[in-house]
């Protein structure tokens, strides 16, 4: 009984660090967009990601003889389509808000995940988790200083819509993943993200592609290695964790991009920093606190 208990409390714990990894691991992939300045065509940038993933997810199925068309077709055709659709938000909201605000309109996704899957897939929300969603909400608000507190920041209501559309997407997304995940193997679900993306995307390339130049071909090698890891670690973490809980830990994304805020465009260190990174550590702790057993 007490090795049953151990076995399940490692395995929550390993659903933890996955899905903290993936945080870091985005929060990578977004410095890595915004170092190229806006001169590529956001297409370009899902192609590249998607080409990346594509090789290194095929080269890992065929080594660990995984078949790769999986079962349910349509469902992870949808989770590619939808897949797809967010990161065009998401790469444009990058490219088009400052990082810092991209990435708190990004973070209302937990709140549409935990909701979609209360909807969707019957998982239980209970006032613990919609404690901490709320709780981590109002802590990514405060750590970018909220834009529309601000009278001297506006931004266009184009990009911020958009924004908001990555997040309902993602959140979709994440929700499609859990439930493929009960009878999917982790990459096969991968697999299907670029095996989609790369055929919309192409047409775009083929149009409107910009070659790259020096550290630029980096810069885009990031972008596919953070996102593929990203990807990998978020799928493997929500076949451990409900899509709820995974969402509100999450939000640890906020802290990572708000240091590498610091470290690479030079932005300060303030209170709003301060106060919302306890903020999201208290949400985090408590959705770790309330896992339910499984």
């Amino acid at each position: 009984m007490k090795l049953a208990r151990w076995m399940e409390k490692e395995k929550k714990y390993e659903g933890i660090s996955l899905l903290i990894g993936s945080a870091l691991a985005f929060s990578l992939m977004s410095v890595c967009i915004k170092q190229l300045n806006g001169r590529f065509p956001i297409a370009e940038l899902v192609f590249f990601r998607s080409i990346f993933s594509l090789l290194i997810t095929r080269v890992i199925m065929v080594n660990a003889k995984i078949y790769p068309w999986g079962i349910n077709k349509k469902l992870l055709f949808l989770r590619g389509a939808i897949g797809t659709g967010a990161l065009f938000c998401v790469f444009k909201a990058i490219n088009s808000l400052p990082l810092a605000t991209a990435t708190i309109i990004q973070y209302t996704y937990p709140t549409f995940t935990a909701l979609l899957a209360w909807l969707l897939l019957d998982e239980v929300l209970n006032k613990k988790i919609f404690i901490a969603i709320v709780l981590g909400w109002i802590g990514v608000q405060v750590v970018v200083n909220p834009f529309w507190t601000n009278s001297s920041n506006t931004f266009p209501i184009s990009s911020v819509g958009i924004a908001l559309s990555g997040a309902l997407l993602t959140a979709l997304a994440y929700v499609i993943v859990r439930k493929l995940s009960k009878d999917e193997h982790n990459l096969v679900i991968v697999f299907y993200f670029p095996l989609v993306s790369i055929p919309i995307t192409l047409p775009f390339l083929l149009k409107q592609g910009v070659y790259p130049i020096g550290t630029e071909w980096l810069w885009l090698l990031g972008i596919g290695v953070f996102t593929q890891l990203g990807q990998m670690l978020i799928t493997k973490g929500l076949s451990i964790l409900p899509a709820s809980y995974a969402g509100s830990i999450n939000y640890s994304q906020v802290l990572f991009a708000s240091i590498w805020g610091i470290i690479f465009f030079s932005e300060q260190l303030t209170i709003y920093i301060v106060i919302g990174a306890v903020c999201v550590l208290g949400a985090t702790l408590i959705s770790i606190s309330d896992l339910p057993d499984f």
